[in-house]
């Protein structure tokens, strides 16, 4: 089954270019180009991911990626930022309302379309059953990788897709401290170097929606981040 995308652009060439190469990457792709419009299109068609430009008319991408979160038919879809060469203000606001990953502008269709495709095979639905069974539990934090939910002493925990990807590995690996690149490896899928302060912000994110479980989750200083065995 073809996974649907929807794009939110309001540079009509742009839109045509990304529409040709999703297309052709074998995407089912749905274009809009103004934040009201996109928001209906998210309720009502469920997409598999969205790409969203951070500079748009009347309602930005930062605001539309912020409503997105918050309504639970959405908040789980993987958001896509476009942001301009300049605005890293941008980046980091997308990534602190809940964007799972960055695009930046000018980019190649080559580069976007990997992005697409490795965000996409690390949500649940694009995953084999056998891939996605797994109970693990730390202290009174309980991550069901089956079903995506994490909660904490029965407290359910809202993550995003990579929020959840990030604790679960920790979880996985108590105990060892994981790095910054090797977070980057593992949970993006990226084998060069890009911006490591991509983990930083989801770990914030992550840290401060964990709550009192907070305290199972160390930084170390200078190498990466863990979650002690209790």
């Amino acid at each position: 089954m073809r996974a649907k995308i929807l794009v939110v652009d309001d540079e009509p060439d742009l839109l045509e270019l990304i529409d040709t190469n999703l297309t052709a990457a074998g995407f089912d792709v749905v274009l809009t180009s103004n934040g009201a419009d996109a928001l209906e299109q998210a309720r009502h068609l469920a997409p598999q991911l969205i790409l969203l430009d951070v500079m748009l008319p009347e309602m930005d991408g930062l605001e539309i990626c912020k409503v997105l979160r918050r309504d639970p038919a959405t908040q789980s879809i993987p958001i896509v930022m476009l942001t301009a060469r300049a605005g890293e203000i941008d980046r980091v606001l997308g990534l602190e309302l809940g964007a799972d990953d960055y695009v930046t502008k000018p980019f190649s269709m080559r580069e976007l379309v990997l992005r697409v495709k490795k965000l996409l095979d690390r949500h649940p639905s694009q995953q084999p059953q056998e891939a996605q069974a797994g109970q693990i539990q730390l202290g009174g934090l309980h991550i069901d990788k089956s079903r995506h939910r994490a909660s904490f002493r029965g407290r359910p925990l809202d993550l995003t897709l990579t929020e959840f990807k990030l604790a679960a590995l920790l979880a996985e690996r108590r105990g060892r401290v994981q790095s910054r690149e090797q977070l980057l490896r593992d949970v993006w899928g990226y084998n060069s170097m890009i911006d490591t302060r991509t983990v930083d912000t989801h770990m914030r994110r992550l840290r401060a929606k964990l709550g009192s479980a907070a305290k199972l989750l160390d930084t170390v200083r200078g190498v990466g981040y863990r979650f002690r065995e209790e």
